[in-house]
């Protein structure tokens, strides 16, 4: 019986350490890369360059992904699914002279939505780009909450290889 009562104590504590942690994420890193804006905002808005130098798709190469409309324009689509990056896709909603703006969603394995703003500035004489590259959105309760802090410093990682990947790519 007591064991009982420690399961349950144990479960109630986890529970309010979830509600009190962080319901959102936010992560954000820069890069300065020696090509124009234009070059790298055409690279980062046609998703057909997407696995190329995004880590986390990199990450499961049993991964099977679909990649709808038409590059650098509202709609523009990479879909998903795989046994380590779950199912998701990622958006394009829009882009100015300066930004790109994604949706991110994922289904698997668990629900939940982002935002993915990229930022682009001329860096230098024009000929360099500062690139910053920002994701944020929710954390859902209870599990994710509980894994925020671990969530948060993976994607930090990921988030500065993918900007070195990206430079190879761009400057290579």
């Amino acid at each position: 019986m007591i064991f009982v009562y420690i399961f349950a104590g144990l479960i109630a504590t986890l529970l309010i350490i979830s509600a009190i942690l962080p319901k959102v994420f936010n992560v954000e890193k820069t890069i300065i890369i020696n090509k124009p804006v234009a070059d790298i905002m055409s690279r980062v808005g046609d998703l057909n360059y997407y696995s190329q130098w995004n880590p986390w798709q990199q990450s499961d190469a049993t991964a099977k992904s679909t990649i709808t409309g038409t590059a650098n324009q509202p709609g523009h689509k990479y879909a998903w699914v795989g046994k380590k990056v779950g199912v998701g896709s990622l958006t394009l909603l829009n882009s100015d002279h300066k930004h790109i703006h994604f949706d991110l969603e994922f289904l698997k394995p668990w629900k939940s939505k982002a935002k993915d703003n990229w930022l682009f500035e001329p860096w230098g004489d024009g000929s360099e780009t500062k690139i910053t590259w920002q994701n944020s959105g929710q954390l859902p309760w209870p599990i994710a909450s509980l894994m925020g802090p671990m969530i948060t410093k993976n994607l930090n990682h990921q988030f500065e290889q993918g900007l070195n990947n990206l430079k190879k790519m761009c400057e290579g």
